[in-house]
């Protein structure tokens, strides 16, 4: 079948004469081979224009430059020399600092939650403000978000509120998710933010399913999926980047790169110049974002999106930045780095404090009015936690619906012998704490 194929082929192109089974290359044909090496080479394995070379030398990635991290932001509030402030109205700065301050109060209270046995899990978010917070303040509200489980404050900016945050962590009856989830696996239909899967990477290629559907539909909107430097170790991340350039989708690949996967400094993970050079590998527009810059993490999204949806294809944004907590509750990060690595992070290059220092430098903002606004949210914080923590669990026949349409002879008979089972063990079981139906 490919040998007719190509017979066939060649034939309509008449590139060959065909007598019979044997193919003699037309002499147009011969003449174009003949001159084949003295053009700039034109194989049809790269897009791109590469010249001849009679050296055989190797690219050695340890001799080219590092890819630039773009910055905006000093550390004093100032903008850099060069740089382009975006300019955001009042309103706008002073909504990603609270934001900000508020994920950080937040990440405090339900630590320290964690540690007492009030709930089982936990994440924070500390040293990756911005890069949540300068991310989602650059898209607009419809455009969809696959986050990885680190994008707590990119839900809390788009108005998912601290009950929600404090039902889910909880798991109770008023949990969106009806107490199906870990902790900090948070999702939202209404503010188009897909709930959050344990299983790393799996969101990368589900997001390019769904911004290849934007691109069917003709919508104008876009996708975004985060995910962190461990997760674009795994094949997920490959197959998801090749499958979102080849089929041109206006999806936007975010990797917070924070220096560790898990207990894995980046040096054990991966060799290359950070994830960005994957980018471009794959034929993806890339930068490289220093990510605790708020500004210049909303400029980069911005441009990407822009790019992104004017020429229906992917974009790779890799925001640098540092990872101050501990992976989650379940570890202990000075085990595998020191204390004043952790202190210098936190001393420089810190995202809050560079935004509060613009902020006081425009006559926005003053430390006083930083000390009021922790004080308020942390009362805000413990009241959201108070009100789950007395909020019921949901029925435990829950864990049964919503698997199918309508409930299935098979799940139906589990959901039979679980209510059977509870009801002849009642004693051992404490019923007051769920709700009934």
């Amino acid at each position: 079948m490919r040998r007719a194929r190509f017979l066939q082929q060649t034939f309509l192109r008449g590139a060959t004469k065909i007598t019979g089974s044997n193919i003699k290359p037309s002499i147009a044909l011969v003449q174009k081979r003949k001159y084949h090496d003295e053009k700039p080479p034109q194989f049809p394995g790269s897009d791109y224009k590469p010249g001849w070379t009679t050296q055989a030398d190797f690219i050695l990635p340890e001799n080219r430059e590092g890819i630039p991290v773009y910055r905006v932001l000093r550390d004093d509030g100032d903008i850099v020399e060069g740089a382009t402030d975006p300019e955001l109205p009042k309103e706008e700065c002073l909504k990603m600092h609270e934001t900000m301050v508020t994920l950080n109060v937040m990440d405090k209270i339900m630590y320290d939650a964690q540690r007492q046995g009030r709930i089982s899990f936990y994440m924070t978010n500390y040293g990756e403000e911005a890069a949540q917070i300068g991310s989602v303040a650059a898209l607009h509200p419809e455009d969809l978000i696959w986050g990885q489980y680190r994008e707590a404050g990119v839900l809390m900016h788009r108005g998912f509120s601290l009950h929600q945050f404090m039902h889910q962590c909880y798991g109770n009856s008023k949990d969106l998710g009806k107490g199906r989830q870990m902790p900090v696996h948070y999702g939202s239909q209404d503010l188009h933010f897909v709930t959050i899967s344990s299983t790393l990477a799996t969101q990368m290629p589900q997001a390019v399913g769904s911004a290849y559907s934007y691109k069917l539909q003709q919508k104008p909107n876009c996708v975004i999926v985060y995910f962190g430097d461990g997760a674009a170790s795994e094949g997920d991340a490959h197959g998801a980047m090749n499958m979102a350039a080849t089929l041109e989708c206006p999806i936007i690949f975010l990797c917070r790169n924070n220096g560790f996967a898990i207990s894995t400094p980046t040096p054990e993970q991966y060799r290359g110049d950070g994830i960005a050079s994957r980018g471009l590998g794959y034929g993806i527009p890339t930068i490289r974002v220093n990510g605790n810059d708020v500004f210049a993490m909303y400029n980069a999204v911005k441009s990407a999106r822009e790019l992104s949806l004017g020429q229906n294809r992917p974009v790779l944004v890799e925001a640098m930045t540092y990872r101050i907590g501990h992976h989650s509750t379940s570890d202990d990060s000075s085990a595998y780095r020191s204390i004043d690595e952790i202190s210098y992070w936190q001393e420089s290059d810190n995202p809050i404090q560079k935004l509060e220092s613009y902020l006081i430098k425009k006559g926005w903002w003053t430390a006083d009015e930083t000390k009021a606004l922790n004080m308020t949210k942390r009362k805000e914080v413990l009241k959201a936690f108070s009100d789950a923590e007395k909020t019921k669990l949901a029925p435990y026949d829950e864990a049964y619906k919503d698997v199918y349409d309508k409930m299935t002879p098979r799940i139906q008979k589990q959901l039979d012998d679980t209510k059977a089972h509870v009801n002849k063990y009642k004693e051992h079981y404490n019923l007051d704490k769920y709700e009934s139906n």
